[in-house]
């Protein structure tokens, strides 16, 4: 509440070191499994370094956290009260987000311990509640931080195992169905969080760069394994520099990680369109050899150099993604469809489908529809999330 100095009003504010932001953390208290993983999941999502409380209740200050999130739709009211004092003792400078049904008697017992334990407590979040809701409790600890400088070491992230990979749905422009997704890799450091690709992704001459694509062959293919069970097969593309493509043993090492399983259908390698106009040839060799170890090749970033494609001699790609900039916007632009439309014939010429990235708005979608894309993908069908919150999500597109 503004202009309220009571402890509901306290929060902590986000530090930093250097240039770079240190990122907040939290802290999960919740009985319920499935509450504690969502809300590990969502607050990572957010921007926070997230943890469970850990199983010995007196030793939560050793997750140094920033906020205690209380999850006491049914939670235990003993154990509870001993975290309270725990981080009364401890003198705790956070907050805490008590999460539960509005009127809850335990709800109101915690309020009161914070207030005679002198504890700093946010709002509380009534359930149910959506994502929003619950970032606009925790919007004190997001304000906006420079991006980390220098970039992330890329071997420090390979030896301390923060690289993940998130997925992006592709979907079906017919039937609105989900067919495919896209991997995309992500840094989650323990101090900046969530790190984006432009600040750490490495290029074929760094010492690296080899270790780098080697794990995002191997964590697709596990990923994978989890999809399966956990929704069916889905078709997946990594994105892979034409470098580590030319390095036979890294390609053969790559096939023998593949699923033996027989739902799987094949990996899609995306490689950016300039790559390929630039050396021929030498792609459409390496295409051609791939498809017949269960691996296809896919055009990425298309865009006004499209007729390039046409010179060659051979075209054994499957797919050709085209750029955003041709599709964001294209509903009101002539002059991207008329690309859009070029892409579109010659991948029909060759038995190819497209995808169109960057759809944002519906009125992107219609044009999509309209203009003959195969696939759409965008942030108007959700954006990039990590592999465990894909695998629960749900297999029919929004209309």
């Amino acid at each position: 509440m503004i202009g309220d100095t009571g402890p509901e009003a306290k929060v902590t504010k986000r530090s930093t070191f250097g240039r770079r932001k240190v990122v907040p953390r939290a802290t999960i208290v919740d009985s319920k499994k499935h509450n504690q993983a969502f809300l590990l999941e969502t607050l990572g999502e957010l921007g926070f370094i997230a943890s469970p409380c850990p199983a010995e209740p007196a030793s939560i200050m050793e997750t140094a956290p920033d906020l205690v999130v209380l999850g006491i739709s049914g939670g235990d009211g003993v154990e509870i009260s001993q975290i309270l004092r725990v981080l009364a003792d401890a003198e705790f400078a956070g907050s805490v987000l008590a999460i539960g049904p509005a009127h809850s008697v335990l709800v109101q017992a915690v309020r009161q311990l914070c207030n005679e334990l002198g504890l700093a407590m946010l709002p509380m979040l009534p359930t149910p509640f959506s994502v929003e809701v619950l970032r606009g409790r925790v919007a004190g600890f997001l304000a906006p931080g420079a991006a980390p400088s220098p970039v992330v070491d890329v071997a420090e992230a390979l030896k301390l195992g923060w690289l993940e990979l998130w997925y992006q749905h592709k979907i079906d422009v017919h039937s609105l169905q989900p067919s495919g997704a896209e991997a995309l890799v992500r840094i989650r450091h323990p101090a900046w969080g969530v790190v984006s690709p432009a600040d750490f992704i490495p290029d074929s001459r760094d010492l690296s760069f080899r270790r780098f694509s080697e794990f995002v062959v191997s964590r697709a293919v596990e990923d994978w394994h989890m999809f399966v069970q956990e929704r069916g097969p889905v078709e997946i593309s990594i994105n892979l520099p034409l470098a580590f493509l030319k390095d036979r043993p890294g390609v053969l090492d790559l096939c023998r990680k593949l699923p033996s399983h027989p739902a799987f259908g094949g990996l899609l390698v995306e490689i950016n369109c300039d790559d390929i106009i630039r050396n021929g040839d030498l792609v459409v060799d390496i295409a051609q050899q791939l498809r017949f170890r269960n691996l296809a090749i896919s055009v990425d970033d298309v865009g006004a150099e499209w007729p390039e494609l046409r010179r060659l001699a051979i075209f054994p790609f499957v797919e050709l993604k085209v750029d955003r900039q041709f599709v964001t916007g294209c509903a009101e632009d002539r002059l991207k469809q008329v690309v859009c439309r070029g892409i579109i014939d010659l991948a029909r010429n060759y038995g190819a489908r497209v995808v169109a990235k960057g759809i944002e708005t519906r009125a992107d979608f219609r044009a999509a529809h309209e203009l003959g894309f195969d696939q759409a993908q965008g942030f108007l069908f959700g954006k990039p999330v990590s592999s465990q919150k894909f695998a629960r999500a749900p297999r029919v597109a929004p209309g």
